[in-house]
């Protein structure tokens, strides 16, 4: 049988979408306010954006589908900025007032949405209204994907919460009403992200993977519970000397990520190869494995790709075994992203 492939998020935006990703800043580099850019352009959309929102949705889905993967998603081809798209539904974080702040170890800063009291849900819902947009245009199921507590808490100021684990715990609980009306309406894979587990993870394994469990709670039978744990992404592409998180990272988490009630856990692979005995540390949850390197402008061969897979399926049953990219391909370029995609669902079909 040939291994389930999926994508993990993002994916190229056609040029005429309403909004550009933070990555795409006349800069080059990573923009310094992405809440003003993306007000000025849904503000020259206007009207019109609705409309090139799914359009822009079904074009991506129709490359990903075309190229042979089994779970696609929406290319979050509405979001300029993965986790602020969300957080602008929530209760407690202030978009007017931004808050200067070093991210990434400083190695850059950027203006930055501030949480100024409890954060709650708001806006139950928006994620439903783009998953039925986006499963409208394929019979393949479309999965929905979430940034996670701990990463919303990075990627944004507080100037309210005195600790970590309390400002987690209302993040989980807003992310899961959202999370319930996604299953309520019939979205199966739901995929919350933490990059942050790889970078901080003796934080996850004090309160970020209980925080990750909340996300899903009450969750019906039937609904995969998916969480992404990729290691960094650089500034550019084809870049090689950028941070990313250690490799030890996955060890310190995958057996406390193993017990608790998820079903799938997304690790990146082909940026930098794990050793493979990691796998074995995941007796019960399915790995989706990053087989593909998303900001690398070279393209893998069909033969590199399922080598690789081959050498994974040592280590763990086909069953539980499913061959992604890394991360988000939105470096890429659309025809860049097309072939990998194309190359990796080839591979994925051939073991």
């Amino acid at each position: 049988m040939p291994l389930q492939t999926t994508v993990i998020g993002a994916y190229p935006k056609p040029p005429y979408t309403p909004v550009t990703d933070w990555f795409q800043s006349p800069e080059g580099g990573d923009d310094s306010d992405p809440t003003s850019r993306y007000r000025a352009q849904m503000a020259t959309a206007g009207d019109a954006a609705e409309s090139l929102f799914r359009r822009a949705a079904r074009e991506v889905i129709e490359d990903q589908v075309l190229a042979g993967i089994a779970v696609v998603t929406d290319g979050e081809v509405r979001r300029e900025n993965y986790i602020h798209y969300h957080c602008r539904h929530l209760d407690g974080i202030d978009f007017e007032a931004l808050t200067e702040k070093a991210l990434r170890n400083g190695a850059y800063s950027a203006r930055l949405p501030t949480i100024r009291g409890p954060v709650a849900a708001r806006d139950i819902g928006f994620l439903v209204e783009d998953w039925r947009s986006a499963q409208g245009a394929t019979e393949q199921p479309v999965k929905v994907t979430i940034p996670g507590p701990m990463t919303i808490g990075d990627t944004t100021a507080d100037a309210h919460y005195d600790d970590p684990a309390r400002r987690g715990r209302d993040l989980a609980e807003a992310i899961n009403r959202e999370v319930l009306a996604l299953a309520e309406a019939g979205c199966r894979y739901i995929q919350v992200d933490e990059p942050l587990f790889a970078r901080k993870p003796q934080q996850a394994l004090d309160f970020g993977i209980e925080n990750l469990e909340r996300c899903f709670h009450g969750l019906p039978e039937g609904v995969v519970r998916v969480m992404h744990m990729c290691c960094g992404y650089p500034d550019k592409l084809d870049s090689e000397d950028y941070p990313k998180a250690d490799p030890q990272a996955y060890f310190q988490l995958a057996g406390a990520l193993d017990r608790v009630a998820i079903d799938q856990v997304s690790i990146e692979d082909a940026h930098r190869h794990n050793d493979l005995s990691l796998l074995e540390l995941f007796t019960e949850t399915t790995v989706i494995f990053g087989t593909v390197a998303i900001a690398k402008s070279r393209l893998e061969t069909v033969e590199e790709l399922r080598s690789r897979l081959g050498q994974a399926l040592e280590h763990i049953d086909a069953a539980r075994l499913i061959a992604a990219p890394d991360c988000g391909l939105g470096y890429l370029g659309r025809d860049l992203a097309f072939r990998k995609l194309s190359h990796l669902a080839a591979a994925a079909r051939d073991l």
